[in-house]
């Protein structure tokens, strides 16, 4: 994929022009670490404030302008209004420095954990998606889509270098894990549950429902090593629950596996048009909140896709792009790209073998930058 692509990329779908956002708001943190009223960030809070569907909780409130810990925010926040032009044209202004594996890693993180699908896009996805923000953001898609340590996010799968969570917490390692033919039949019978249950619910996408919204497969999955040796999925998780302890162990690629590649949109929905499984029962509410698309809703039926491939291969470039957005899938369905993460590789086949060796990673995060450290054995 070329550097303009790359670019096009990221400015197609919300996790990737909020992964430019987040880029630019560490950058000038970098560049002035001091707290300052007239901080890159602190004009995306007040846009974003008054662009949010909730902005009249204070949770939302408090989520950036109080991150520090000081102190309670006030029971009536007053907001200065701050326009998508003002934050444009401020955006325009910020000097990029040169781009850092360590500062990808940061904003790509950020992106993926704000994810959220079951509800209406927060109001810094909305402020990225207005027409003068998008346009100012092409700058810094340009400089992160030139650079050599964005290269990988176009790549297929990493067959020699594969890591798979068995724990999260002070869970004990999985030792067992049903094979992944039983883990799929398992799924498709809960998504016809679910599907039939959800039968007698509302046909208006605006009724206050809610059900199960994601669309990945419920088998092992894995993602390769960064650059520092620690697993992507670590670092990269929607809408993730704080874990601060994980314990992995290595995942064998089967011999001759025939692997599907999800680069973008137009890959999800051919998966859908070959497999469809309906779900628009039981996904109409929440993905027409984050999508406002109303219509018949399927996923890919994981079960029938494992006759052809023994694993489904989300790029992170494809998941910036696609990820939360209504993929058409033919004129009356769509689909959503929705609980993965960037780099996923879900596996429909049993690996040739799993190591019997885990390894537990601890995340430090009293640092400027949190990072990931190897425990080490007693």
């Amino acid at each position: 994929m070329s550097a303009t692509s790359t670019a096009d990329a990221l400015l197609a779908g919300p996790r990737g022009r909020r992964m430019l956002l987040d880029y630019v708001m560490d950058a000038e943190q970098i560049r002035r670490p001091e707290p300052h009223d007239d901080s890159f960030r602190s004009m995306i809070f007040l846009a974003s404030y008054h662009l949010d569907p909730e902005r009249d909780s204070r949770v939302t409130y408090s989520r950036v302008a109080y991150e520090s810990g000081a102190g309670e925010p006030p029971e009536e926040p007053l907001c200065a209004v701050v326009t998508a032009d003002d934050v444009a044209h401020r955006l325009s202004q910020v000097p990029l420095p040169e781009v850092t594996e360590v500062a990808l890693r940061s904003a790509l993180a950020a992106a993926t954990d704000s994810a959220r699908y079951w509800q209406d896009p927060d109001g810094e996805d909305v402020l990225a998606a207005t027409e003068p923000v998008r346009r100012e953001l092409r700058r810094v898609a340009e400089h992160i889509a030139r650079s050599l340590h964005t290269q990988w996010w176009t790549t297929a799968l990493a067959e020699t270098d594969q890591w798979s969570i068995v724990s999260r917490g002070d869970d004990s390692p999985d030792t067992f894990e049903p094979a992944a033919a039983e883990l799929l039949s398992d799924w498709y019978e809960r998504n016809l549950e679910w599907e039939s249950r959800a039968a007698d619910r509302p046909t208006d996408p605006t009724a206050n429902w809610t059900g199960h919204w994601w669309s990945y497969p419920s088998v092992r999955c894995s993602t390769r090593t960064l650059f520092d040796g620690t697993p992507a999925e670590l670092w990269f998780v929607e809408d993730s629950s704080g874990w601060n302890r994980i314990t992995v162990r290595k995942v064998g690629t089967p011999a001759g596996a025939r692997i599907y590649e999800i680069d973008g949109a137009p890959a999800w929905a051919e998966l859908c048009r070959r497999f469809p499984l309906e779900v628009t029962a039981e996904k109409r509410h929440d993905w027409y909140r984050t999508t406002r698309r109303s219509g018949r809703w399927v996923i890919p039926n994981w079960q029938l896709v494992a006759e052809d491939y023994a694993g489904v291969h989300l790029t992170v470039a494809g998941y910036l792009a696609a990820a939360g957005t209504a993929i058409g899938v033919d004129d009356e369905t769509a689909s959503v790209i929705a609980g993965w993460a960037p780099d996923a590789t879900c596996w429909l086949a049993d690996p040739d073998r799993i190591g019997d060796e885990s390894r537990t990673w601890v995340l430090h995060d009293s640092r400027e930058h949190p990072v990931w450290v190897e425990e080490t054995q007693p």
